[in-house]
């Protein structure tokens, strides 16, 4: 759970991602690496191009700090500045 903290805070351009879970199939197993990031959306550049899911119905695998970590993308709602003041509670497990 601490990594996850640490992340949650962290800049997530240029990690390596993988989708784990989402409302869409169709992001389902998309990896690549981030690009940049919106309040709402990763931007992943992927070896078909561009892909924008959603954080909201999400959930991702992410390269940190040497592991994967999976988090919620629930977790890493809003622009890159304000997740800095985000207080993470146990809420990512599922």
């Amino acid at each position: 759970m601490h990594k996850v903290k640490k992340l949650v805070k962290d800049e997530l351009i240029g990690r390596t991602v993988e989708i784990v879970g989402s409302a869409n199939r169709a992001n389902i197993g998309l990896r690549g690496r981030v690009v940049d990031e919106t309040k709402n959306l990763l931007v992943i550049e992927t070896s078909s191009g561009l892909k924008k899911p959603l954080k909201k119905t999400s959930v991702f695998q992410i390269s940190y700090l040497g592991d994967k970590i999976t988090v919620k993308g629930v977790l890493l709602m809003g622009a890159p500045e304000e997740r800095i003041k985000t207080k993470v509670k146990n809420e990512n497990r599922s």
